[in-house]
């Protein structure tokens, strides 16, 4: 879980210093991050800010199956393995994403990411059905 935040932190850190340069550069006016309105957000922008809100949408799922298996004591080498895995997915698509952004490899990877998702919660399930808890 900790390396999710830590890819949150990364893509928030680009988004900020993306968000600065655009309004050094006056290619935004300070005012726009008000309430997002009254200019065109340059692409530079719109990647970095709309990964960092992806970042809260499915990861959630990810984060829960962690913690719900940290609480059934089931955290073993399976859940490990596919845990690693998803992170590992998931730092592939933000290097596409923002990166060269090719939707082909990005939705690729975010399909995998999707996989590993719910084969966690397969094993999740399973484990806490057959009292492995």
């Amino acid at each position: 879980m900790f390396a999710m935040v830590v890819l949150t932190a990364a893509v928030l850190v680009t988004l900020f210093r993306s968000r600065v340069a655009a309004v050094r550069r006056a290619l935004v006016p300070f005012s726009y991050f008000g309430i997002y309105q009254g200019a065109v957000e340059p692409e530079f922008i719109a990647k970095p800010s709309r990964h960092f809100a992806n970042l809260f949408e499915t990861p959630v799922l990810f984060y829960v199956a962690c913690l719900a298996a940290m609480i059934t004591r089931n955290g073993g080498p399976v859940m490990q393995a596919l845990a690693w895995t998803y992170v590992i997915a998931r730092v592939v698509h933000a290097y596409v994403h923002l990166g060269s952004n090719r939707i082909r490899h990005r939705l690729r990877a975010y399909f995998f990411s999707c996989v590993v998702l719910l084969a966690m919660w397969i094993d999740l399930v399973a484990a806490v059905s057959m009292g492995r808890s």
